[in-house]
């Protein structure tokens, strides 16, 4: 595998992927003065001595861009899911009414609004060095496939070299794009 340029790009290719999957699963996650099921669904709750999501637990539904509803699938399972809820970095307040747990969204202050397009940008950045790591690791399996290896001549290193810089620069801009979209959204009133 190693000394197969097409499988180090694509080995890169996946490595870049999976950072992109999970900034987008970061952002899903951030709240932004709406509701939105992917706010909560993921979050850990500690129920019968294991730890599950939460949307395994309990069917999610929006019933008004301000409010998540949380109907769990055993009764049981509500003060583990309060408990989540609570414990979570998102500084929501969970309401118990019956066998439903209702959460007001409230709206973002300025300052909120702020400091959460500081964070996405911080997120990004974080998601840019995962994306040059592949690179550069990439590369220097190309130029050692030229140099040491002698498995490709020197124009196919500097060929594939400038394949991999095209495909970060993809990357790295669908980063951009979906950093632009959050803020965007985050400063929506």
């Amino acid at each position: 595998m190693d000394n197969d340029p097409k499988q180090i790009i694509n080995a890169m290719k996946k490595q870049m992927d999976d950072a992109i999957n999970y900034f987008l699963k970061e952002l899903r996650s951030m709240r932004t003065g709406r509701a939105s099921p992917s706010l909560v669904e993921d979050l850990k709750v500690e129920y019968h001595g294991s730890i599950v999501p939460l949307k395994s637990l309990a069917s999610i539904s929006v019933p008004d861009p301000r409010m998540i509803v949380i109907q769990p699938f055993d009764k049981g399972a509500i003060s583990a899911i309060e408990k989540a809820i609570q414990k979570s970095n998102l500084s929501l307040n969970p309401q118990i009414e019956g066998n439903l747990i209702r959460i007001l969204i409230p709206r973002l202050t300025e300052e909120n609004r702020k400091q959460l397009t500081k964070f996405v940008s911080q997120k990004a950045e974080e998601i840019k060095q995962s994306i040059r790591n592949a690179r550069r690791d990439a590369v220097e399996k190309i130029k050692d496939l030229s140099k040491k290896q002698k498995v490709i001549s020197e124009d196919e290193s500097t060929r594939f070299q400038k394949e991999i810089e095209k495909i970060t620069k993809e990357y790295l801009d669908k980063v951009e794009k979906y950093t632009e979209e959050k803020n965007k959204e985050i400063l929506t009133v």
